[in-house]
Protein backbone atom coordinates (compact mmCIF):
# COMPACT_ATOMS: atom_id res chain seq x y z
CA UNK A 1 0.00 0.00 0.00
CA UNK A 2 1.44 3.42 -0.82
CA UNK A 3 1.59 5.83 1.85
CA UNK A 4 0.37 9.36 0.41
CA UNK A 5 1.22 12.81 1.84
CA UNK A 6 -1.16 14.85 2.16
CA UNK A 7 -0.15 17.69 3.96
CA UNK A 8 2.99 18.29 6.53
CA UNK A 9 1.38 16.39 9.08
CA UNK A 10 -1.49 14.48 7.56
CA UNK A 11 -1.12 10.88 5.58
CA UNK A 12 -3.64 8.99 3.50
CA UNK A 13 -3.23 4.98 2.84
CA UNK A 14 -5.46 3.74 0.19
CA UNK A 15 -5.67 0.22 -1.99
CA UNK A 16 -4.95 0.50 -5.63
CA UNK A 17 -8.16 0.62 -6.21
CA UNK A 18 -9.07 3.84 -4.58
CA UNK A 19 -5.45 5.50 -4.74
CA UNK A 20 -7.00 8.44 -7.74
CA UNK A 21 -10.35 8.67 -5.93
CA UNK A 22 -10.07 8.83 -1.91
CA UNK A 23 -8.94 12.57 -0.92
CA UNK A 24 -8.89 13.93 2.62
CA UNK A 25 -12.65 15.28 2.42
CA UNK A 26 -13.41 11.39 2.66
CA UNK A 27 -12.33 11.32 6.15
CA UNK A 28 -14.22 14.98 7.39
CA UNK A 29 -17.38 14.23 8.86
CA UNK A 30 -18.50 17.85 8.45
CA UNK A 31 -17.23 18.41 4.55
CA UNK A 32 -19.69 14.80 3.77
CA UNK A 33 -22.16 16.68 5.65
CA UNK A 34 -21.77 19.78 3.48
CA UNK A 35 -21.87 17.59 0.40
CA UNK A 36 -25.16 15.64 1.59
CA UNK A 37 -23.65 12.53 1.31
CA UNK A 38 -24.52 11.32 5.00
CA UNK A 39 -26.50 8.73 4.83
CA UNK A 40 -26.50 7.76 8.84
CA UNK A 41 -24.60 7.23 11.49
CA UNK A 42 -24.04 4.59 14.80
CA UNK A 43 -23.59 6.48 17.59
CA UNK A 44 -22.56 4.72 20.69
CA UNK A 45 -19.48 5.37 23.11
CA UNK A 46 -18.37 7.33 19.78
CA UNK A 47 -19.91 8.11 16.06
CA UNK A 48 -19.21 6.20 13.10
CA UNK A 49 -20.64 7.54 9.98
CA UNK A 50 -21.82 6.58 7.03
CA UNK A 51 -21.40 8.26 3.70
CA UNK A 52 -22.44 8.11 -0.32
CA UNK A 53 -19.68 8.60 -3.01
CA UNK A 54 -20.60 8.03 -6.77
CA UNK A 55 -23.22 5.92 -6.02
CA UNK A 56 -21.35 3.32 -3.44
CA UNK A 57 -21.89 2.89 0.71
CA UNK A 58 -18.96 3.91 3.01
CA UNK A 59 -18.53 3.51 6.77
CA UNK A 60 -15.78 5.95 8.08
CA UNK A 61 -14.90 5.47 11.80
CA UNK A 62 -12.36 7.34 14.07
CA UNK A 63 -10.08 5.45 16.66
CA UNK A 64 -10.21 6.21 20.35
CA UNK A 65 -9.48 4.56 23.52
CA UNK A 66 -11.11 2.25 25.23
CA UNK A 67 -11.01 1.62 29.11
CA UNK A 68 -9.96 3.88 31.92
CA UNK A 69 -6.85 5.40 29.61
CA UNK A 70 -9.88 6.88 27.79
CA UNK A 71 -10.72 9.04 30.57
CA UNK A 72 -7.43 10.82 29.71
CA UNK A 73 -6.49 10.52 26.15
CA UNK A 74 -9.27 10.16 24.03
CA UNK A 75 -7.92 9.16 20.94
CA UNK A 76 -4.52 9.73 20.31
CA UNK A 77 -1.66 7.31 20.44
CA UNK A 78 2.10 7.66 20.43
CA UNK A 79 3.32 7.68 16.84
CA UNK A 80 5.70 5.26 15.90
CA UNK A 81 5.34 5.25 12.31
CA UNK A 82 2.84 4.44 9.47
CA UNK A 83 3.16 1.36 9.60
CA UNK A 84 2.66 0.80 13.18
CA UNK A 85 -0.42 2.80 13.48
CA UNK A 86 -3.55 0.96 14.44
CA UNK A 87 -5.43 2.32 11.32
CA UNK A 88 -2.91 0.45 8.54
CA UNK A 89 -2.41 -2.21 10.49
CA UNK A 90 -6.10 -2.87 10.40
CA UNK A 91 -5.90 -2.01 6.97
CA UNK A 92 -3.35 -4.72 6.15
CA UNK A 93 -5.31 -7.48 8.21
CA UNK A 94 -8.78 -6.64 6.48
CA UNK A 95 -6.47 -7.14 2.68
CA UNK A 96 -5.10 -10.33 4.22
CA UNK A 97 -8.46 -11.74 5.45
CA UNK A 98 -10.12 -11.14 2.29
CA UNK A 99 -7.36 -13.12 0.72
CA UNK A 100 -8.34 -15.90 2.52
CA UNK A 101 -11.78 -15.81 1.30
CA UNK A 102 -13.01 -14.23 4.98
CA UNK A 103 -16.71 -12.46 5.16
CA UNK A 104 -15.02 -9.19 6.31
CA UNK A 105 -15.97 -5.70 5.12
CA UNK A 106 -13.83 -4.17 1.92
CA UNK A 107 -10.83 -2.08 3.06
CA UNK A 108 -10.73 1.44 1.11
CA UNK A 109 -8.40 3.99 3.17
CA UNK A 110 -7.33 5.32 6.01
CA UNK A 111 -5.82 8.98 7.18
CA UNK A 112 -3.22 9.54 10.07
CA UNK A 113 -2.71 12.82 11.20
CA UNK A 114 0.33 13.28 13.10
CA UNK A 115 1.09 16.10 15.67
CA UNK A 116 4.35 16.01 17.65
CA UNK A 117 4.97 12.75 19.20
CA UNK A 118 1.54 11.57 18.69
CA UNK A 119 -1.51 10.75 16.27
CA UNK A 120 -5.03 10.34 15.65
CA UNK A 121 -6.53 7.78 12.98
CA UNK A 122 -9.56 7.04 11.00
CA UNK A 123 -10.65 4.26 8.46
CA UNK A 124 -12.98 3.69 5.48
CA UNK A 125 -14.22 0.67 4.81
CA UNK A 126 -17.09 -0.41 2.41
CA UNK A 127 -20.39 -0.39 3.62
CA UNK A 128 -22.07 -4.40 4.23
CA UNK A 129 -25.64 -3.61 2.10
CA UNK A 130 -28.76 -4.31 3.67
CA UNK A 131 -27.26 -5.37 7.39
CA UNK A 132 -27.74 -4.83 11.16
CA UNK A 133 -25.43 -6.47 14.01
CA UNK A 134 -27.08 -9.18 15.75
CA UNK A 135 -27.23 -6.69 18.95
CA UNK A 136 -30.21 -4.71 17.03
CA UNK A 137 -31.40 -7.96 15.65
CA UNK A 138 -31.82 -9.63 18.88
CA UNK A 139 -33.73 -6.00 20.19
CA UNK A 140 -36.17 -7.26 17.65
CA UNK A 141 -36.62 -10.94 16.97
CA UNK A 142 -35.15 -14.39 17.89
CA UNK A 143 -32.94 -16.30 15.84
CA UNK A 144 -33.39 -19.12 14.32
CA UNK A 145 -31.88 -22.34 15.29
CA UNK A 146 -30.42 -21.94 11.80
CA UNK A 147 -29.01 -18.65 12.16
CA UNK A 148 -27.15 -19.49 15.66
CA UNK A 149 -25.68 -22.78 14.02
CA UNK A 150 -24.26 -20.03 11.29
CA UNK A 151 -22.87 -17.50 14.09
CA UNK A 152 -20.98 -20.19 15.46
CA UNK A 153 -19.59 -21.19 12.10
CA UNK A 154 -18.75 -17.86 11.25
CA UNK A 155 -16.36 -18.07 14.09
CA UNK A 156 -14.75 -20.94 13.73
CA UNK A 157 -14.43 -20.09 9.94
CA UNK A 158 -12.08 -16.99 11.07
CA UNK A 159 -10.30 -19.32 13.91
CA UNK A 160 -9.10 -22.06 11.18
CA UNK A 161 -6.99 -18.95 9.46
CA UNK A 162 -5.77 -17.75 13.04
CA UNK A 163 -7.68 -14.68 13.25
CA UNK A 164 -7.79 -13.41 16.94
CA UNK A 165 -10.94 -10.61 16.69
CA UNK A 166 -9.67 -8.30 19.95
CA UNK A 167 -13.12 -7.90 20.84
CA UNK A 168 -15.78 -9.89 19.30
CA UNK A 169 -19.06 -9.34 20.94
CA UNK A 170 -22.65 -8.78 18.97
CA UNK A 171 -21.85 -5.96 17.61
CA UNK A 172 -19.42 -6.92 15.59
CA UNK A 173 -21.31 -9.44 13.80
CA UNK A 174 -23.11 -8.23 11.09
CA UNK A 175 -26.02 -9.92 9.20
CA UNK A 176 -27.94 -8.89 6.08
CA UNK A 177 -31.19 -9.90 4.57
CA UNK A 178 -30.39 -13.04 3.38
CA UNK A 179 -29.29 -14.36 6.47
CA UNK A 180 -25.47 -13.96 5.08
CA UNK A 181 -23.17 -13.36 8.33
CA UNK A 182 -19.95 -10.96 8.83
CA UNK A 183 -17.20 -10.03 11.72
CA UNK A 184 -16.46 -6.49 11.28
CA UNK A 185 -14.08 -3.56 13.78
CA UNK A 186 -10.32 -5.95 13.60
CA UNK A 187 -8.71 -2.99 15.51
CA UNK A 188 -6.06 -4.59 17.66
CA UNK A 189 -6.98 -7.80 15.79
CA UNK A 190 -4.10 -9.78 14.68
CA UNK A 191 -3.03 -13.86 13.66
CA UNK A 192 -1.93 -16.11 15.94
CA UNK A 193 -1.57 -19.79 16.05
CA UNK A 194 -5.10 -21.29 14.51
CA UNK A 195 -7.07 -22.83 17.59
CA UNK A 196 -4.89 -21.92 20.01
CA UNK A 197 -5.73 -20.80 23.74
CA UNK A 198 -5.73 -17.46 22.67
CA UNK A 199 -8.67 -18.13 20.11
CA UNK A 200 -10.99 -19.48 23.76
CA UNK A 201 -10.74 -15.99 25.13
CA UNK A 202 -13.00 -14.60 22.08
CA UNK A 203 -15.76 -17.02 22.88
CA UNK A 204 -15.91 -15.99 26.38
CA UNK A 205 -15.93 -12.33 25.58
CA UNK A 206 -18.77 -12.91 23.20
CA UNK A 207 -21.03 -14.75 25.23
CA UNK A 208 -19.94 -12.00 28.22
CA UNK A 209 -21.39 -9.59 25.60
CA UNK A 210 -25.10 -11.40 24.95
CA UNK A 211 -25.52 -11.90 28.98
CA UNK A 212 -24.39 -8.30 29.40
CA UNK A 213 -27.06 -7.03 26.90
CA UNK A 214 -29.60 -9.35 27.91
CA UNK A 215 -29.89 -8.75 31.28
CA UNK A 216 -29.96 -4.80 30.33
CA UNK A 217 -32.81 -4.71 27.49
CA UNK A 218 -36.12 -6.38 28.49
CA UNK A 219 -36.90 -6.91 25.05
CA UNK A 220 -33.81 -8.89 24.09
CA UNK A 221 -34.15 -12.53 22.04
CA UNK A 222 -31.42 -14.83 23.76
CA UNK A 223 -31.51 -17.31 26.04
CA UNK A 224 -29.20 -19.93 27.37
CA UNK A 225 -29.90 -22.69 25.22
CA UNK A 226 -29.29 -20.15 22.25
CA UNK A 227 -25.59 -20.30 22.95
CA UNK A 228 -25.36 -23.86 23.67
CA UNK A 229 -26.72 -23.71 19.33
CA UNK A 230 -23.65 -21.62 18.66
CA UNK A 231 -21.07 -23.86 19.90
CA UNK A 232 -22.89 -26.86 18.02
CA UNK A 233 -22.28 -24.65 15.08
CA UNK A 234 -18.71 -23.95 15.65
CA UNK A 235 -18.28 -27.64 16.55
CA UNK A 236 -19.87 -28.78 13.90
CA UNK A 237 -17.26 -26.46 11.50
CA UNK A 238 -14.74 -28.17 13.02
CA UNK A 239 -15.73 -31.80 12.00
CA UNK A 240 -15.59 -30.27 8.46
Amino acid sequence: MKIQQVDKNRYLVAIKKYRDRVSKDWFDPQQLQQNDEIIGQSVGRNTTYFFEKDGKSYVLRRYYRGGLLSKWVEDSYFFLGIRRTRAYREQVMLKKMRKLNLPVPKPVALMVAKKGLVYRASIIIRLIPNSKDLFHILRERALTENEWLAVGALIKQFHDQGVYHSDLNIHNIMMNTDGDLWLIDFDKGRFVEPNGSQLESNLSRLKRSLEKESKKWPQFHWRTPDWDLLMQGYAMNERR
